[in-house]
């Protein structure tokens, strides 16, 4: 008979190729329809390639850990009807033994996919160099937890690998490893977290949810991550309150859309972050990823009171219009709860707009994996001395603090303080006679 070919399918919309983690058929074994010949993953999630139809594995064209593009062959089968017979009989012989053995086999394996029981805290990795899957990656990222950690994981997959059950397994467990410290001889020098015997006090237990953990375990993450600096400017923005209070109306009547200041700072970050690019990068061990997109993200409140950071995509190539469009969209969706997950992925730089709650200015914390955070206070009016050629006067000014928390490993105060500085020029020197 000839050859068929098993092509590596397409698992999504935006999904281009796959990684082949592990061949679950070998070669020269036969199979029938619907058995799992091989293990599929994207940045999205695991897949497993059912067989489309009866037949014998020829040869495997990948070996696993290979980045496979979508429609190629990943392998080559002969089809055939005498197995998918021949297995049928086999399947009808041993249906009550194998059905009888399987609660036995599940309580057998299912120990093996939860981590041990840590005493001491004390770990080894078994394999330094073992690999991650996308989705395994993907779920690290939004659980917020480190490599150093996954390599803990006991996995059950080939060769020891990490699978998502491992994973959710764990997760589900309280992440017991989640503070272990490596089975190493201490480095006196080193600094320790004193345990220190605390009084909480009492009072009322309110149980942190899901998201509130998520975000505790963020914050803690960005601060033990990067050595946060924060810088400070403040810039007049008399001329853009004047022209944003004397358009907005129009504005809304010509566009169907509210022009509050934040699309306005979006607009000038995007522009601030064109000028000093390296703002707009992430640390990937001891190398350095400069975006090619810039992605800016605005910290929201949600009903509930917890945060969440809406992307507005590409702001640098946005006009005032489509920000403002763009902003609003997010806003509203966030209040009802309804933003989806490509609404709040990929800002590779972050502001956060304390004067909304009326604060002066703030210190915020970076959002992870970006290098730096803006920080907008309330804009309020104040007595200013004004340089004027006919000399100086006091008049009442629009006046606004900023603040940038950036990553000290990789931005040093010249490029922080010169990209803040940027951003409160392109405010201060907003043009008034700018139509809408």
């Amino acid at each position: 008979m000839a050859e068929d070919q098993l092509l590596m399918p397409k698992m999504g919309e935006s999904i281009t190729e796959g990684t082949i983690l592990n061949w679950l058929v070998a070669e020269g074994v036969s199979f029938e329809e619907g058995d799992i010949l091989v293990e599929v993953a994207t940045d999205k999630v695991d897949n497993e390639v059912p067989a489309p139809s009866s037949g014998v594995m020829k040869k495997h064209l990948f070996e696993p850990n290979s980045v496979v593009a979508v429609g190629t062959a990943i392998a080559t089968y002969e089809a055939t009807e005498e197995v998918a017979v021949e297995k049928k009989a086999q399947h009808e012989v041993t249906n009550k033994k194998s059905a009888s053995t399987s609660q036995k086999a599940s309580k057998k394996i299912a120990p093996m996919a939860k981590p041990m029981v840590v005493q001491n805290t004390a770990f080894t990795v078994p394999n330094g160099n073992l690999f991650i899957s996308p989705l395994i990656k993907s779920i690290a990222q939004q659980q917020h937890i480190s490599y150093e950690e996954l390599a803990r994981i006991p996995g059950t997959g080939k060769d020891g690998r990490l699978r998502k059950s491992d994973l959710m397994q764990y997760i589900e467990e309280g992440r017991p490893y989640k503070f272990a410290q490596p089975s190493v001889q201490p480095d006196p020098t080193a600094y320790r977290i004193p345990q220190l015997n605390l009084d909480k006090g009492t009072g009322k237990i309110v149980e942190m949810d899901r998201m509130r953990q998520m975000i505790a375990d963020h914050m803690v993450y960005s601060k033990h991550t990067s050595p946060h600096v924060t810088a400070y400017v403040e810039a007049d923005l008399t001329e853009l309150v004047a022209w944003r209070n004397a358009n907005k109306k129009n504005f809304l009547e010509k566009h169907q859309q509210k022009l509050t200041f934040t699309p306005l700072f979006v607009e000038a970050v995007a522009k601030a972050v064109k000028d000093f690019p390296m703002i707009n990068v992430s640390v990937d061990g001891k190398n350095i990823i400069v975006k090619e997109h810039i992605n800016v993200g605005m910290a929201t409140a949600l009903p509930s009171g917890n945060l969440i950071v809406p992307v507005v995509k590409d702001a640098d190539q946005k006009t005032l219009v489509e920000i403002a469009s763009e902003v609003n969209r997010l806003s509203a969706l966030a209040r009802e709860n309804k933003l989806s997950g490509d609404d709040i992925k990929g800002s590779t730089f972050t502001i956060s707009n304390v004067g909304t709650f009326g604060s002066v200015m703030g210190t915020p914390i970076i959002n992870q994996p970006e290098a730096a955070i803006l920080a907008t206070g309330i804009i309020k009016k104040r007595a200013e001395v004004m340089e004027r050629p006919e000399g100086d006067t006091i008049e009442i000014r629009q006046m606004m603090y900023l603040s940038l928390s950036f990553d000290h490993r990789i931005v040093d105060g010249y490029l922080g303080g010169s990209f803040l500085r940027r951003i409160a020029d392109y405010l201060e020197q907003f043009d008034v006679n700018r139509k809408i």
